[in-house]
């Protein structure tokens, strides 16, 4: 079996989170071509497929045209298939908790910060195994607060059965107590005991 998943204009994580849904759906096995328009595409697609077990390979075809080749095997895509059959709660990983500190991921430029934010929280959705916990404080509160890019993503987490809280202080602050679209709301004794109690935390 072959199949083509042309990715070219998408940005990150949308690329492998195509490719790995392409090759979950070859049951059968067989030759998956991701084509794509820069080369951080072709090394994030490089590791995915390292990751996952499968042979690849990646060429340039044109000056913003490059080819990745993955080989699927029939049984590495049947074992894939289990694991993505539907995040329900039992997906969720016990312990582990995600710390959403800003509406920014990193330093720098702002801009860049919202849209790798935005694409951290998206990625968190593609995960075989999601987070038990999502915890947003400071100006992370505003990523479950009404107009957020982030708001569809953390209210699909929310329905997979991911608990999300915002701290309450915090959205009295920044003025968005009557915004909080998707969640609960929690205190510092509660974020404090949540995260001595986790197996691991993961921050951005």
């Amino acid at each position: 079996m072959e199949r083509i998943v042309d990715a070219r204009g998408m940005t990150c994580p949308l690329p492998v989170v195509n490719a790995k849904k392409a090759a979950e759906e070859m049951t059968e096995g067989g030759v998956l071509t991701v084509l794509v328009d820069n080369e951080i595409a072709v090394q994030n697609l490089m590791r995915f497929a390292a990751h996952k077990g499968y042979a690849a390979g990646s060429e340039k075809r044109a000056e913003k045209e490059f080819a990745v080749t993955i080989r699927v095997g029939a049984g590495d895509a049947q074992q894939a298939e289990p694991q993505e059959t539907a995040c329900a709660p039992d997906s969720r990983k016990k312990g582990l908790l995600v710390a959403l500190t800003g509406n920014v991921m990193g330093t720098g430029d702002e801009k860049l910060g919202r849209a790798l934010m935005k694409a951290f929280v998206f990625a968190l959705t593609r995960q075989d195994v999601l987070p038990e916990t999502i915890l947003c404080y400071n100006s992370g509160a505003y990523l479950t607060c009404e107009g957020a890019e982030t708001l569809e993503d953390l209210k699909a987490l929310e329905a997979e059965g991911v608990t999300v809280l915002t701290c309450g202080t915090c959205l009295d602050f920044y003025g968005l107590k009557d915004k909080l679209a998707v969640g609960g709301v929690t205190n510092m004794y509660d974020i404090v005991e949540r995260m001595e109690s986790a197996d691991s935390i993961l921050r951005p």
